[in-house]
């Protein structure tokens, strides 16, 4: 104990966030031509979600990506919290990203035409 009566904070440890990231288009982006945006599923360590998505952001921008909203959905405990059914592959991604302390994106959606951002989207 320290000489307070209070336990040092132990240091916080890396978890893994799901991340749903939309960027629109900037010159190099590599996005199908025709294509106004797009979403991508990542998965991302941080000390917390915040940090994840800082991180998230910033490799993606240093990919000429244009990150324009992230949507947080917490880590896998939240996940399946709130009653969403996690595959064995996304388990497997988010084990890698804890691992390799990384961000991880799994899968991505371009956007065409008048589609919207999942925001404007009905559930």
């Amino acid at each position: 104990m320290a000489k307070d009566g209070k336990d040092k904070k132990a240091p916080k440890r890396q978890q893994v966030y799901t991340l749903l990231v939309e960027v629109g288009r900037h010159d190099g982006d590599g996005l199908p031509e025709g294509s106004t945006g797009a979403a991508l599923m990542c998965y991302a360590s941080g000390v917390d979600e915040a940090e994840a998505v800082r991180e998230t952001v910033a490799i993606l921008k240093q990919a000429d990506l244009a990150p324009l909203d992230v949507t947080g959905y917490g880590t896998l405990d939240d996940r399946i919290e709130m009653g969403h059914e996690v595959e064995q592959e996304e388990r497997d991604l988010m084990a890698r990203a804890a691992e390799e302390n990384s961000v991880i994106v799994a899968q991505m959606t371009p956007f065409f035409g008048d589609e919207q951002g999942s925001a404007d989207r009905p559930n």
